[in-house]
C-alpha cells in the first residue's frame, strides 16, 4: 500500500506545521497553561483562518474536503506540537459524525460554525464503570417530540464550552445517538483533572431535554453510528500519539547529541544510541500501522483489526519512548521549565485513552480465536 502523500496534503502539512511552531513555543504554552480552561483561542483562531478546522468538513458548510487522511495530518502536527487546542473531539467523533449521519439541518447548523471556529463541539465516550461505549448505561425516556436524559458521563473534554456533546443512550427499541445542549437545565457540570491538563467534565444528567432535532441516529443505526464514532476517534488518538512519540524522540536525540559526559557527547555511548534507535523504530512502526488503519477508514473499508492494532501499538510505544526519553535526559526530563514534560503527561493520557493496550490486546486475541473457529 501507497502511504506516499499527496502534493495538497505536503503543503497543508507544512502550513499546519509552521502556524504551530509559530504560537506553540515553551514560554507561550507556559502562559496557557496557567489558565483555568488551558485553551488558546488565538492559535483556534488561526487554525480556522488558515481554512485547516475545515480539512474534513464539506465545501457546502464552508471546510475543504479533502478527506480523514488529511485531517490524521493535522492532528499529528497538534501531538508533535502539544498545542492546547481540543482538535479530536471537536473535528473527530462530533463534526464528522454529524457530517456523515446528520440531517442536512443539523449540518448546515452546526459545520459552518466548526470550519470558522465559532462552534465547539465534544463527545462523551466514557460512563464510569462502563468500559462499552456502545452499551450505555444512560437512559432516554420520550416526553412529547423529545426525549430527557437521565445518567452521567465523565472525561468529556470541554463540556463547558461546547455547544453540543454527542452521547449515546438507552431508549425504547435499543440505543439512540443524541446531541446535548450541555446548557440547559438537568445539565450538571463537574470539573475534573486530566493528566495532560485537558479541561475534561463529569456530565450528570438529571432530566436533560433533548430537543426533537438533536436526534442524530435512533436505534436502527446507532450501532454502526457508535461504532464508526469509536474507530475514527481511536485512530485520531494514535495520529495525536505518533506527533507525540515522534517529537519527544527528536527533542531526546537533539539533547543527547548535544550533552557531554566525560568529555564526549553521551549520544556516542552505546547504551545511548541502542535506547535512543529503539524510540526510532518504535516510532516508524507506530507510523506504519497508523497510517494502515487510516488509509483503510478513509477508504469506508472494514478497518477493525487494524484499528486495534494501530490502538495497541500507540499504547505501547508512547509508554516505552516517554520512559526511554526521561532516562536519556537524566533529571532535567522532569524540569518544568524544559518541554518535555508535557509529551510524558500526553503519552500517558493517550495510552490510556478509549482503552489500555492489554485491553485492546486481549479483545483482539478473542476475535482472532473466534474467527478461526468459524472457518474450522
Amino acid at each position: 500500500m501507497d502511504f506516499s502523500l499527496s502534493d495538497e496534503q505536503l503543503e497543508l502539512q507544512k502550513l499546519a506545521r509552521q502556524i504551530l511552531l509559530d504560537q506553540t513555543g515553551n514560554e507561550r504554552l507556559r502562559e496557557i497553561e496557567k489558565e483555568e480552561d488551558r485553551f488558546d483561542e488565538k492559535l483556534w483562531r488561526d487554525l480556522a483562518e488558515a481554512g485547516l478546522l475545515g480539512i474534513g468538513i464539506a465545501e457546502a458548510h464552508g471546510g475543504m474536503d479533502l478527506g480523514f487522511e488529511s485531517l490524521c495530518l493535522l492532528i499529528e502536527e497538534i501531538g508533535a506540537s502539544v498545542a492546547p487546542v481540543p482538535i479530536v473531539p471537536v473535528l473527530v467523533p462530533t463534526a464528522l459524525a454529524i457530517q456523515r449521519f446528520g440531517s442536512e439541518e443539523q449540518a448546515r447548523r452546526f459545520l459552518p460554525g466548526v470550519a470558522s471556529g465559532e462552534t465547539l463541539l465534544t463527545t462523551a465516550l466514557i460512563e464510569s464503570g462502563n468500559e462499552e461505549f456502545r452499551m450505555p448505561t444512560t437512559k432516554a425516556g420520550r416526553v412529547g417530540a423529545g426525549w430527557i436524559l437521565n445518567g452521567s458521563k465523565t472525561c468529556v473534554p470541554f463540556a463547558h464550552r461546547a455547544e453540543r456533546v454527542l452521547l449515546a443512550a438507552e431508549m425504547d427499541g435499543g440505543v439512540g445517538v443524541f446531541l446535548l445542549d450541555p446548557h440547559v437545565a438537568g445539565v450538571e457540570l463537574r470539573r475534573q483533572q486530566a493528566t495532560a491538563g485537558e479541561p475534561q467534565f463529569e456530565v450528570i444528567l438529571t432530566d436533560a431535554e433533548i430537543a426533537p432535532d438533536d436526534l442524530l441516529a435512533g436505534p436502527e443505526s446507532a450501532a454502526s453510528v457508535l461504532g464508526w464514532i469509536e474507530q475514527r476517534s481511536m485512530v485520531a488518538h494514535c495520529a495525536q500519539a505518533l506527533g507525540v512519540a515522534e517529537c519527544a524522540t527528536r527533542m531526546t536525540a537533539q539533547y543527547t547529541s548535544e550533552r557531554e559526559q566525560f568529555g564526549v557527547k553521551i549520544a556516542t555511548f552505546q547504551a545511548v544510541a541502542q535506547r535512543a534507535a529503539d524510540c526510532y523504530v518504535d516510532t516508524q512502526c507506530l507510523r506504519v500501522v497508523t497510517q494502515q488503519a487510516i488509509s483503510l477508514l478513509d477508504a469506508e473499508r472494514d478497518a477493525s483489526e487494524a484499528v486495534a492494532i494501530a490502538k495497541i501499538w500507540a499504547g505501547d510505544v508512547v509508554h516505552r519512548v516517554s520512559h526511554a526519553a526521561q532516562h536519556l535526559h537524566g533529571g532535567i526530563g522532569v524540569d518544568r521549565d524544559y518541554p518535555l514534560f508535557r509529551y510524558c503527561l500526553w503519552a500517558k493520557q493517550l495510552e490510556l485513552t478509549q482503552g489500555s493496550s492489554s485491553r485492546l490486546l486481549s479483545g483482539l486475541g478473542e476475535r482472532i480465536v473466534a474467527e478461526f473457529r468459524a472457518s474450522d
